[in-house]
């Protein structure tokens, strides 16, 4: 009998793939077997899938492996990717198309410029349908991710489609993420999907490309791998469905979790077998997906600024002797509010909202201490103002307890009040005069801002400052202005002083910017 007709690569190639790309053997065999000169080639071949599936990365290398095993007999294969992401225009995707067929046919004296498929087409032509090849040879041309290209004309796909009938040796793979029905607008076109990993894919493709090669100082190599194996299936289980859906997203969150996963092992309070306690004592960091998604601003962990928090927390403790007489006969609720900024904050305020974290670490200083005052004007009656923020009485400022709700009328306490039963930092904001914020901001900068008070004079008076910040907060929708024009001003002039405004962040946000600042902004309100 002759040879057959129909030959698959050597299976050793399978092999080597199907160890580069674990969990993909059944879709690599099944290119192979539509782009092989020797196998089925066909003229169009859709490849699809979601996003981190494999389909550009195995195609470009099984693409690589068939044509160093054609060129152990003779050339039958070449093949160029062009990836959309990098083609601007429609032009230019014509243009790159033609440049890397030529270069990869050593082809001299291609056009430069392209301007339409038809042009494209002649230009192919010239390289691939004239001269002469091998019988079975096949040149395949990759669109990598052409669903996403840029400016393209509605006829670009199936008119690339329709190369491989003009030009009988190319075959087109088109490589998107979810093709519509008949979007090549042919009569057959073979389509392989390649799905989402499911979790034993998962966990089997972290455990052949993450795996620790070092085994951890306490324990074997067994017990390593044993215990990495069932730390991925954790995470794959905690993060895989709710943030993280892809394969590098997943490796990121592995290499990142498993110096916090194993460190009770290298301080020596659990053993590698114990993995309950494990994953017990690093349940904050599984609940945390901020390590999804690393940003540039570093924030500090707990172990510093509790650590921190509680050397000044001393130097402020030893400090109080030496304090002076008018300060030693101060009432504990005053010390109490200078040294508050130094008490260790607990498990529960270090893991604030996102939104906290961004502001605190976005916001600059004057636009902070603008909205704890927007915050204070919303929730505070004008009433009190006078007694909290003023100094002309007191010499110093009153803050909680310098007003007690059960006051009544006549300064009483047995009169007690009927009417407020819920604490004004949950009931909703109230609007507020500009004019009536930026002096409460006036009052409290210098004690909650103290490098306020190093700078020089004629830097203190200048607004431009406070302007900026006032735009700043209004642009993000942290500060809402409230009905049309103020008392006297202009319509749409934001810095009317008469103007009405109201605060539109929530009593969780407020504390956790407070806190970062050293302010507890709970002390200023009056209940």
């Amino acid at each position: 009998m002759g040879d057959s007709l129909f030959q698959l690569p050597d299976e050793l190639l399978f092999t080597t793939l199907s160890q580069t790309f674990p969990c993909r053997d059944a879709q690599i065999r099944a290119v192979a077997t539509l782009l092989h000169p020797h196998a089925a080639p066909c003229q169009n071949l859709v490849i699809h899938g979601t996003e981190a599936t494999g389909k550009s990365a195995i195609t470009a290398a099984l693409l690589q492996a068939l044509q160093q095993d054609t060129e152990k007999n003779e050339p039958l294969l070449r093949y160029v990717i062009i990836s959309s992401i990098e083609c601007i225009t429609a032009r230019h995707i014509y243009e790159s198309t033609i440049a890397k067929v030529a270069e990869a046919l050593q082809w001299q004296g291609a056009a430069t410029r392209c301007d339409s498929v038809s042009q494209m087409l002649v230009e192919l032509s010239k390289m691939l349908k004239y001269p002469s090849y091998p019988a079975n040879f096949r040149f395949v041309l990759v669109f990598d991710g052409i669903d996403r290209q840029r400016e393209a004309p509605i006829t670009l796909l199936p008119a690339l489609a329709r190369l491989s009938e003009i030009i009988p040796r190319i075959t087109s793979v088109f490589i998107v993420t979810s093709p519509p029905a008949s979007f090549l607008r042919t009569s057959f076109v073979p389509c392989i999907e390649f799905p989402n990993y499911t979790k034993n894919e998962f966990v089997t493709i972290l455990n052949t490309t993450s795996l620790p090669t070092a085994p951890l100082p306490t324990t074997t190599i067994q017990e390593t791998t044993e215990l990495w194996n069932r730390f991925t299936g954790a995470i794959h289980d905690a993060l895989a469905r709710a943030a993280s859906r892809t394969l590098p997203s997943l490796q990121h969150a592995c290499t990142s979790l498993w110096p916090r996963f194993t460190a009770p092992i290298l301080a020596g309070t659990h053993a590698p077998r114990e993995f309950s306690k494990l994953m017990v004592a690093a349940r904050v960091h599984f609940q945390d997906e901020s390590l999804l998604d690393p940003g540039i601003v570093a924030i500090r962990s707990y172990s510093s600024s509790s650590t921190t928090t509680q050397a000044q927390t001393k130097d402020n403790t030893a400090a109080l002797p030496s304090a002076p007489p008018s300060q030693a006969n101060t009432p504990r609720k005053a010390q109490s509010t200078t040294t508050t900024p130094s008490k260790p904050k607990s498990t529960a305020n270090l893991f604030v909202s996102a939104t906290t974290t961004d502001l605190s670490t976005l916001l600059p200083p004057t636009a902070r201490l603008l909205l704890l005052a927007s915050y204070l004007a919303s929730h505070n009656p004008t009433r009190h103002d006078l007694v909290l923020f003023s100094t002309f009485h007191h010499g110093r400022r009153r803050r909680r307890g310098g007003l007690s709700v059960g006051m009544g009328r006549g300064g009483h306490r047995g009169a007690q009040s009927k009417h407020r039963k819920i604490a004004r930092k949950l009931l909703g904001a109230h609007a507020f005069v500009l004019e009536r914020m930026l002096a409460i901001f006036t009052a409290v900068r210098g004690e909650w801002d103290p490098k306020w008070l190093d700078k020089d004079s004629s830097s203190r008076e200048m607004d431009a400052d406070i302007e900026m910040a006032i735009a700043t907060l209004a642009s993000l929708r942290l500060l809402v202005r409230v009905g049309g024009a103020g008392a006297g001003g202009v319509a749409g002039d934001q810095m009317d002083r008469g103007g009405k405004w109201r605060c539109n962040v929530g009593w969780e946000v407020v504390r956790g910017l407070g806190r970062s600042m050293g302010v507890e902004v709970e002390e200023w309100l009056v209940e």
